[in-house]
């Protein structure tokens, strides 16, 4: 296996492992303190914000790669192993799922049309001083 197919597997991994988490946030059987910590993890990992930004080499991709993981392993820690199995199979059964276009389409008309927008303000702005 090519280190890209590697990194690709891992990635994919980790993603069913921060679904698993959201799932075990979600179950009544796991204890609060165990709860703070998936939803911590789970925030972290799909947020767009970071610690330290990723354009920044090297240490940009360094937080990601070490806080996430670490939080999932110590979230599985507090989890009764019981629970784990079932949120494992939750998270197995949604990345089967198909993507909802739906929704995927909705967004990216949002965003269309926010730019087109922006662009629309450019351009009138732009015009405005021109003409000065």
């Amino acid at each position: 296996m090519s280190i890209l197919e590697n990194w690709k597997v891992q990635a994919k991994k980790l993603k069913r492992e921060t679904l698993t988490l959201y799932f075990a946030y979600r179950h009544p059987e796991v204890p609060w303190y165990a709860k703070v910590l998936c939803a911590c993890i789970v925030a972290y990992a799909f947020s767009p914000i970071d610690l330290i930004p990723d354009f920044i080499p090297v240490l940009g991709y360094l937080d990601d790669l070490l806080i996430v993981p670490f939080g999932v392993w110590l979230s599985f820690k507090m989890i009764p192993e019981a629970v784990l199995t079932e949120c494992r199979k939750q998270a197995e059964v949604a990345m089967e799922k198909p993507t909802n276009w739906i929704a995927a389409a909705a967004i990216v008309l949002f965003w269309l049309v926010l730019v087109a927008f922006g662009v629309r303000i450019f351009l009138e702005h732009l015009l405005k001083h021109k003409g000065k």
